[in-house]
């Protein structure tokens, strides 16, 4: 199938499947999937304290020392999913998906270009990017296959979403999508507002394999709509991050129960999403 095909098809309401093979999370309360599943559960209790940041090992040393936060948390959970599918990172293409980026890094480059722009830190301007934590992956794993770097403000993680079901439908072959965001700071903070940390990521595949946990249906409709919470003890985990919305997501597949999602993708599109947990 296409990808013009597959886009055709979710936007005229058909519905186009995947399936979950493997899952990462990690907010500074949700400390890696298998803890935030039973915390999104409410099996266990959240830390009282934020959690030490991620350390991805696929990093040597001294870059994970000098990694910005961006690039931490989505190499972990990037990691954390591929690990659970059982897929090599190497062989796999990825959509990464940020509403800001580094906004941290970004106001601190404004910031010294303001002040001394010729005493800006190279460093600091390539993690500035806004596909600097895909191209970290990249260069981490070794991963020759192609990715995706993408933003779409408040519908970013419905548009990620789609964006790598579309992918795998059109190469008929597993996809990894991580979606992140971080702190904003400094005046750029003002305008691009998130807290905390949140990284998500989901291998998803086209066909169910040992590793499928949960079937998701999709369907895109031209309509207002509005982006399902999840429950509030859990949204108050990550409120303010800018990649909350996935949160509802992640609640449903920790619960292992049917469970019918919205996503906004635009202001008069949104994605309706049948999740099916696998026996």
């Amino acid at each position: 199938m296409s990808a013009s095909r597959s886009a055709n098809g979710l936007l005229a309401a058909e519905t186009s499947a995947v399936y979950v093979d493997g899952i990462g999370l990690w907010a500074p309360r949700l400390p890696g999937w298998e803890a935030a599943r039973a915390i999104l559960r409410g099996e266990a209790e959240a830390p009282s304290g934020p959690a030490p940041r991620p350390a991805p090992a696929l990093l040597a040393p001294t870059e994970r020392r000098r990694a910005p936060d961006s690039v931490a948390v989505a190499l972990d959970v990037a990691a954390s999913a591929c690990a659970a599918a059982r897929c090599e990172p190497r062989s796999v293409p990825s959509v990464f998906a940020s509403a800001y980026g580094d906004p941290a890094v970004s106001d601190a480059v404004c910031e010294q270009l303001a002040r001394a722009p010729l005493d800006t830190s190279p460093t600091k301007f390539h993690h500035s990017v806004h596909n600097a934590a895909a191209g970290y992956w990249a260069i981490a794993t070794g991963c020759l296959q192609p990715y995706i770097s993408l933003s779409a403000h408040g519908h970013t993680f419905g548009t990620g979403l789609v964006t790598a079901v579309l992918h795998a439908l059109s190469e008929r072959a597993r996809i990894l999508f991580v979606a992140y965001d971080i702190e904003a700071r400094g005046p750029l903070g003002t305008m691009a507002r998130s807290r905390g940390m949140l990284g998500t990521a989901l291998v998803l595949a086209t066909q169910p394999t040992p590793q499928s946990l949960a079937r998701l249906a999709l369907r895109v409709e031209h309509a207002d709509g509005h982006t399902t919470p999840a429950r509030p003890r859990n949204s108050a985990l990550v409120e303010g991050n800018a990649m909350a919305s996935a949160l509802a997501l992640f609640e449903a597949l920790a619960d292992a129960l049917p469970r019918q999602l919205s996503l906004t993708l635009a202001r008069k599109l949104t994605l309706q999403v049948a999740l099916e947990p696998m026996a």
